[in-house]
């Protein structure tokens, strides 16, 4: 796998696979199985919780867009965040975004493991978790036209999935479902009221709803290896208020509207299985797991793809070792790929022989990751877009009411950090995200150091 590229990455993606990874990108499990958790804690009010991470989505992702079109760069975030804040920001942000996607990759396995052995159970879980990773991870190695185009397909069927969801839906809302046992609006409001727990429940519910949009913005990496990089970003960020309002809020008010919020099904089967059994589906528990698995094998593939190309882009500034840079003569990151793979199979190994207080520890390492990402992302345009505008710069695509709304979601991101850190249940993750921060924070520092001693050196050498 010698390189003939100067390490280069390929620009591989076509068109329909950009456009298709936008639409179908922040499609996950979440929205299918992860969704009853949010509507049993905070009733159909849980669409304000929607409305509120979905806001916040849309906003973070144009000031990103407006980043990306004047610079696209594999990178993404990470790399205007070494622009904008320092290599500091840019090291450390990089490498939790890493670590996020390689967690990712093992409990997205597991769950496509667990539902196909649901289907066979003679192979075990962990030789499905292994076939999986092992097939996607192969499949990433060659050429990122493979990760293009599984995810071409694994986007298409989700879209697919809610579309049909979304029709038989509003069917049934309409009274027109045959053999449906719900209908109407009423369970909007007839079960304890729109907001049954209060406010406080729906703000910790914006905690939950949040982390279901994270992979929104692996648009922006991907698009780099375009052909037409700044046309794609734009047409992806143009068209996220319209996805967001499509498949989350519309399925989500189908689901409150169809079925009681207090229903214990939601939370044990999920918001689209349960919505399903009541209007009477056959085989609504199979035709979701279907789902399901396309979701989970879709994320995984994304897993890879976007942690393989953060650690690329990091090695580039040497911020990461020199060796995950080396493409393959398709411009492949073959040694980011395998890296990536390596630390998530570590994690799995981790899972089963270490105390069960490490993985808790390392999951929950995860949990603010999100918010931290977008806080560097507003942070860096408020830094980039001065700066630009400074030098005289004309910005084809541009963020709205510079720099008022941009502070003003620099201030909802810090609001929700506080608020997770008085939240029992998400408490932990701060502490675990804030330990990590400080140790990739540390080692940034300790890797500064080195680089700065080495540079003196060979000038030294030169002198000499």
């Amino acid at each position: 796998m010698s390189s003939q590229n100067a390490d280069v990455l390929a620009q591989g993606l076509k068109p329909r696979h950009v456009r298709m990874l936008s639409i179908g990108g922040v499609i996950g499990a979440g929205l299918f199985v992860g969704s009853g958790h949010a509507i049993a804690e905070a009733g159909p009010a849980v669409l304000l919780a929607y409305i509120a991470a979905g806001a916040l989505v849309v906003l973070i992702m144009r000031m990103l867009a407006e980043m990306a079109v004047a610079s696209p760069d594999s990178g993404s975030f990470s790399t205007y965040a070494d622009k904008s804040l320092g290599r500091w920001a840019g090291f450390t942000i990089g490498w939790l975004y890493w670590w996020f996607w390689v967690l990712v990759i093992p409990l997205e396995a597991n769950a496509a493991g667990t539902i196909l052995h649901s289907w066979f159970s003679q192979v075990q879980v962990w030789e499905y978790t292994l076939a999986i990773t092992s097939f996607l991870t192969i499949s990433n190695l060659f050429s990122v036209k493979n990760y293009g185009e599984f995810e071409f397909w694994f986007a298409l069927l989700k879209v697919v999935a809610i579309v049909a969801f979304l029709c038989a839906g509003s069917l049934a809302v309409f009274g027109l479902m045959p053999g449906s046992s719900t209908q109407g609006i009423s369970h909007l409001y007839d079960t304890k009221g729109f907001m049954p727990n209060g406010i406080g429940a729906v703000l910790a519910a914006i905690l939950t709803t949040m982390f279901s949009f994270m992979g929104t913005e692996i648009v922006t990496i991907a698009a780099a290896e375009s052909r037409e990089p700044k046309k794609q970003i734009t047409q992806a960020t143009n068209s996220v208020i319209w996805r967001i309002a499509l498949f989350y809020l519309l399925s989500i008010f189908i689901v409150v509207a169809l079925v009681p919020w207090n229903t214990p099904s939601l939370m044990k089967a999920g918001s689209y299985q349960t919505a399903m059994q009541m209007m009477n589906v056959p085989y609504a528990k199979q035709i979701v797991d279907v789902v399901v698995l396309i979701a989970v094998c879709s994320c995984l593939n994304s897993a890879l793809y976007t942690a393989s190309r953060m650690i690329y882009s990091l090695s580039r500034r040497e911020d990461a070792p020199a060796i995950a840079s080396r493409t393959t003569r398709s411009g492949t990151p073959w040694v980011a790929v395998l890296l990536s793979t390596a630390a998530a199979f570590l994690a799995v190994i981790a899972n089963y022989l270490a105390p069960s207080a490490v993985f808790e520890f390392l999951l929950a390492s995860s949990g603010a990751i999100a918010l931290l990402v977008y806080l560097v992302i507003a942070a860096s345009h408020l830094v980039l877009r001065k700066k630009r505008e400074a030098r005289g710069e004309i910005l084809s695509y541009r963020m709205w009411l510079f720099p008022g709304l941009t502070w003003a979601t620099m201030v909802f991101i810090v609001g929700v950090l506080i608020a997770m850190l008085f939240n029992q249940q998400h408490r932990p993750e701060i502490i675990a995200t804030g330990l990590l921060t400080l140790g990739v924070v540390a080692a940034s520092r300790i890797v500064q150091r080195k680089r700065v001693a080495r540079k003196n050196e060979e000038m030294v050498a030169l002198r000499s």
